[in-house]
């Protein structure tokens, strides 16, 4: 039985299958997979970066990420207000624009 296609192969598997693979066995198969933090930290530490970097793509898909690895949307909710005074505002308006859209799909 064949596993499902990652998300990344999914969008860009045709255009960029090296960044996919990367994707798929360095970051998800290794790093997220390390020990020595759990996917709900690794989940957390991720969404506040991306916050921080002002990164609204890889957002939505680390939000999702976040929920299934047993983060609570406010406890997300919550990340976004801390981090508006540490990276700025606009980072965090944005952020949680980008929450509400996905909160509400979930």
């Amino acid at each position: 039985m064949s596993k499902e296609p990652s998300a990344a192969k999914k969008m860009i598997g045709d255009f960029a299958p090296k960044l996919v693979e990367l994707t798929d066995r360095v970051l998800f198969g290794d790093v997220w997979e390390r020990p020595e933090l759990s996917k709900r930290d690794r989940s957390l530490i991720t969404v506040a970066a991306l916050i921080a970097l002002n990164r609204p793509e890889q957002l939505r898909f680390h939000l999702n990420k976040a929920l299934d690895n047993g983060l609570k949307k406010e406890e997300l909710i919550e990340v976004i207000t801390h981090l508006a005074f540490y990276s700025g505002w606009p980072n965090a308006m944005t952020a949680v624009m980008i929450a509400k859209e996905v909160f509400s799909k979930a």
